[in-house]
């Protein structure tokens, strides 16, 4: 499985905070018709959507690798 969803999930984040950082020095008022706090909190929570959907994912994933071990040593 590829860690990609992940680290696109935190470059996510880590743009939401540049857009909010550089909303809060008043280098950005805008993005289009849209303001800047409502993309970077959209932006921010595709990015948290992204890292914890791959975080569960690979958590189940080991849950399912371990049932399968301890039922091969049980036969």
């Amino acid at each position: 499985m590829s860690r990609a969803p992940r680290l696109a999930g935190y470059a996510l984040m880590a743009a939401a905070v540049l857009l909010a950082l550089a909303m809060r020095r008043g280098l950005i008022e805008s993005l289009g018709p849209f303001p800047v706090a409502a993309v970077a909190l959209l932006i921010g929570m595709i990015g948290v959507m992204l890292v914890f959907t791959d975080l569960i994912v690979r958590g189940l994933y080991a849950q399912i690798g371990a049932a399968k071990r301890a039922e091969d040593e049980g036969e």
